[in-house]
């Protein structure tokens, strides 16, 4: 089972925010997930981010890997995408 950390989006129409959530890659994008570990609000001004950091680090050290989008927040917010904690597949 290959696992994602990417994001789900939420919201009314017009007014998204998503969900970064840990999910099985062949579950739909806003379908079954296995954990939330963080939240991202692009249209507040600056764009909110809020993350478990020790979770994200968690799951990276198991294997999952990040979208692009999600590995670009990841940076924006300092998490390290290094060798210790991201598994060689």
């Amino acid at each position: 089972m290959a696992i994602k950390i990417r994001l789900a989006r939420m919201g009314k129409k017009k007014k998204p925010f998503y969900r970064i959530v840990v999910a099985d890659s062949k579950a739909p994008r806003n379908g079954r997930f296995l954990e939330i570990v963080g939240n991202y609000d692009p249209k507040k001004d600056p764009p909110e981010i809020i993350l478990k950091e020790d979770r994200i680090t968690a799951w990276l050290s198991q294997g999952a890997k990040p979208t692009i989008t999600v590995s670009n927040i990841l940076k924006k917010k300092g998490v390290a995408l290094t060798k210790e904690n991201v598994k060689a597949a």
